[in-house]
């Protein structure tokens, strides 16, 4: 076969087909407008297989030399953006392989020997994959940053937290942001987990039965920096477990995002007005001049869906799959590839977004006193001088009741007043029903109690470095 003839895709696979293949079909089945990106990781397994079959002796010296002179010169091609890329060749290894044959001849047909495209890609989808987790993780780790420097300006924020919508009970906003912080740090445990199992060799499975050749397939994870070795080659080639388990933890990660983009949209909102952002973080409207929207933090809720939908098409597309590589897992690097991407850009604008953020301290603590928030704290008073709990919260709630009536908060009622529910109460009681008081009083590990959040706080800036 002449070194051109995998220019015709018809002739990629043997002299078996009698007519080449439709246009329609050509376009219908190719990825390459897709999966060219990963070039990189299609060249380097291609250098650690020939490497392994020269020291193998499958192949001699001299074609492995030609072949990493090849692919160098593929490399600065397509860096240049000289290299064409052809429809024809289906994908990304088809189009570097033919390549490759053009520039080294019979060196670069024996490449393939020993492999097959079915783990051909599995291996480069894992090398892709293994890298973009190594940039995502730093994002992971600016994203808490971000939150904990916002935090340790606002220890002593007082925010209403919220149960069902409604004002619960007073937390120190910085205890609320760092909630958020605790679960990036569950997601960056997530990720390094999902990289074990990313980390794990396919190549030598080939088409899905292994081969008859000598090959030494820990040499190339070794040269490849994979922890180990795929042990079953029907499963080496036809696992995608591993991307969906990459889109399980992104899903989780962009659920995390959506919730306090969420929250971003209600604290700037003027029924709030907890906090602004900066300027350049927001859009104007085109009829509206007075408007200034959360566009970024709306997005980011937004996307959130759109990952989340792509862990739903993932496993959609491996339900009903046999044994081994079906062209249905085609489908599953377009998904992989946006999954990445969205991720990696949402979690750097909303980590610099954050950072933006300017606190409103004041309307924070005005609406932590709409709601009766330190009811609780009355109720833990009367326990604390002898009553059962659930007489304690009959007692608070018709006093409670009376305030709403008066329309003032429980601590604007006289002492005489309070009196009149539980000659228990004493003058001592103001301090509990203060805002300040409330917070002061939950002084308990993981509690919003500004000691216990410093503490946290501390813990986080040693952990993240």
């Amino acid at each position: 076969m002449a070194a051109n003839q995998l220019d015709k895709k018809s002739e990629a696979w043997s002299a078996l087909f009698s007519e080449p293949m439709s246009e329609l079909v050509k376009r219908y089945t190719a990825s390459v407008s897709f999966d060219q990106r990963l070039w990189r990781a299609d060249i380097e397994g291609s250098l650690a297989h020939a490497q392994m079959l020269a020291a193998q002796g499958i192949i001699g010296g001299d074609d492995l030399a030609a072949i990493r002179a090849g692919m160098a010169q593929i490399a600065e091609e397509i860096e240049a953006g000289r290299f064409e890329w052809k429809l024809d060749l289906e994908d990304v290894h088809l189009n570097i392989e033919a390549r490759l044959t053009q520039l080294v001849g019979d060196a670069g047909k024996r490449l393939h020997t020993g492999r097959s495209r079915n783990d051909q890609v599995a291996t480069d989808v894992r090398l892709w994959l293994r890298a973009e987790i190594d940039t995502l993780a730093p994002l992971l780790r600016q994203m808490q940053m971000a939150l904990v420097e916002v935090a340790d300006g606002n220890v002593d924020t007082i925010l209403p937290g919220f149960t069902h919508m409604q004002v619960a009970q007073p937390v120190s906003f910085a205890h609320h942001l760092l909630a958020y912080v605790e679960m990036f740090a569950r997601d960056e445990e997530r990720l390094a987990d999902v990289r074990r199992r990313v980390n794990r060799l396919p190549l030598g499975a080939a088409a899905l039965a292994g081969t008859s050749y000598p090959l030494d397939r820990e040499n190339v994870a070794q040269a490849l920096g994979f922890e180990g070795v795929c042990q079953n080659s029907l499963d080496a080639v036809s696992d995608r477990d591993f991307a969906i388990e990459f889109s399980a933890f992104a899903s989780i990660t962009m659920m995390h995002v959506s919730r306090l983009a969420e929250e971003i949209v209600l604290w700037m909102s003027q029924n709030f007005g907890f906090i602004d952002l900066a300027d350049r973080y927001c859009t104007g409207s085109s009829i509206m001049p007075q408007k200034r929207n959360p566009d970024v933090a709306e997005l980011a809720r937004g996307k959130s869906g759109r990952v989340l939908g792509h862990l739903m098409g993932l496993l959609t597309l491996m339900k009903g799959q046999p044994l081994t590589y079906n062209k249905d897992n085609q489908e599953d690097k377009e998904p992989l590839f946006d999954t990445v991407d969205t991720l990696r850009d949402t979690l750097r604008i909303m980590a610099e977004m954050v950072g933006g953020i300017t606190v409103k301290k004041e309307a924070m603590e005005r609406a932590a006193l709409k709601g009766y928030a330190t009811a609780t704290d009355l109720a833990d008073y009367l326990v604390k001088r002898g009553l059962p709990f659930r007489d304690a919260h009959e007692v608070v709630a018709h006093a409670v009741k009376l305030a709403i009536q008066q329309g003032v908060d429980l601590s604007a009622l006289p002492l005489a007043t309070l009196q009149g529910f539980h000659a228990a109460i004493g003058e001592d009681v103001f301090e509990v029903l203060s805002l300040r008081g409330s917070l002061n009083a939950r002084n308990v590990l993981g509690g919003t109690a500004p000691e216990q959040v410093r503490l946290q706080l501390a813990r986080h800036r040693a952990r993240l470095g």
